[in-house]
């Protein structure tokens, strides 16, 4: 397969979350993949664990609003880019990026202060190439 050239920000959507666009930063010196949640409820259903959160996936727009629920893959603790620890829940999904999809794993955090709802760290750029200097190579944001 060949290698997917991209720009430093693209526009992806995760299709298992009912997220059809998310504007993501594609951040090498992030080593995991980072989802915006303003809140994360653990809880267990036929003895599988699993988290309800929600996501707004667009920026400065708190009206619209995803809840979602998916099976916790793990429970880790991360640092931030200032160097903070955090546990986070972590989630296994797809990732759909132009025609190309895989599944990468997640951290959920909230990102209400960040630029970007999520990050797409290096652990999930497989067959990706980045082009700092570029932006939105593989699509354009949505009509809505």
């Amino acid at each position: 397969m060949d290698k997917l050239i991209v720009g430093w920000r693209e526009w992806m959507s995760l299709p298992e979350l009912n997220i059809p666009a998310i504007k993501a930063k594609v951040d090498t010196g992030a080593r995991t993949s980072a989802l915006h949640a303003f809140f994360v409820e653990p809880f267990t259903r036929d003895g599988i664990e699993m988290v309800r959160f929600g996501v707004h996936p667009q920026q400065k727009r708190g009206d619209a609003e995803v809840i979602c629920e998916y099976p916790v893959k793990d429970y880790r603790q991360v640092s931030d880019s200032g160097g903070h620890k955090e546990m986070r829940y972590v989630i296994e999904t797809e990732a759909r990026l132009g025609d190309r999809s895989w599944n990468i794993e997640m951290t959920l955090t909230n990102r209400d202060s960040m630029k970007f709802r999520m990050l797409l760290g290096r652990t999930a750029m497989r067959g990706i190439l980045v082009n700092p200097k570029k932006s939105f190579l593989v699509g354009r944001e949505p009509a809505e």
